[in-house]
């Protein structure tokens, strides 16, 4: 299917569903298309890249998105087109420098490749950006939130603790941190998880609620009876109203922690 033209997107699109976009390729891609490649240098000197949906009122609260195991593709951007289109400056950051997978093993390969200490540097990169230089210029308020899902949920908790946030949502990612590990958190955290996920599962997300409560920090989570991905409408697992009960909680989340 050919992909639809800029123009075409942003008349058409407007106010369909978001599971509507993001399971359509060629919507996906056309929301995907909206968004401008950006790129910064770190301070040790890495060029890193991302992709950005400008609202449009500006200055904005800004949210991070970080992508699953798959990359940086065109359902990540589309939500990030979602945000904007919602009046935020979301910013989708790219961990795999360019590479996205097409098969679980290509995932899973992308995925282990990750150094954390590089991938922490460049999320911290980039919310400095946000938070510092954009505002500035005013492009942004100020205040940011992260948002990730799968390998992204983890690293939205792990970007919020690694530097001051405003907001932190998690979809099903990895959150098993000790009471010490949380300390640093600044924010509220919003997660989201299934039931019947063998990965993210409920005794490691147990766990986190335990920590984060003796660390005196302040959370919700949501439990739904789905499986490990339920948000995303290309895979195998999507569940449309759970998909859509969660994405109506993190809208009214990032509203309240982002723009009060």
């Amino acid at each position: 299917m050919a992909a639809l033209p800029r123009r075409t997107f942003l008349g058409a699109a407007t106010g369909l569903p978001l599971a509507t976009v993001l399971a359509n390729s060629a919507l996906a891609k056309a929301a995907a298309n909206s968004l401008q490649s950006v790129s910064l240098i770190t301070a040790v000197g890495r060029n890193v890249q991302a992709a950005l949906a400008l609202p449009a009122k500006i200055p904005a609260p800004a949210v991070m998105l970080i992508h699953e195991w798959w990359g940086l593709n065109d359902q990540i951007k589309a939500v990030a087109a979602e945000l904007a289109k919602a009046g935020y400056v979301a910013l989708a950051v790219d961990l795999y420098d360019g590479q996205i997978a097409d098969t679980p093993d290509h995932a899973k390969a992308l995925m282990e490749a990750v150094k954390p200490e590089e991938a922490t540097e460049m999320l911290v990169s980039w919310i400095d950006d946000l938070t510092g230089a954009r505002k500035q210029t005013g492009v942004t308020t100020g205040k940011l939130g992260t948002l990730g899902w799968c390998f992204g949920g983890g690293w939205s908790l792990n970007a919020a603790l690694a530097t001051p946030t405003d907001a932190c949502v998690v979809y099903y990612g990895r959150v098993n941190k000790t009471a010490a590990e949380l300390a640093p958190l600044a924010c509220p955290v919003l997660g989201h998880f299934a039931t019947k996920d063998r990965w993210i599962n409920k005794a490691m997300v147990e766990d986190f609620e335990a920590a984060m409560s003796e660390a005196g920090k302040t959370y919700e989570v949501f439990w739904y009876d789905a499986n490990h991905a339920f948000a995303n409408p290309t895979g195998s697992r999507y569940d449309a109203a759970d998909a859509r009960l969660a994405w109506q909680r993190t809208m009214a989340y990032l509203e309240e922690q982002l723009r009060a």
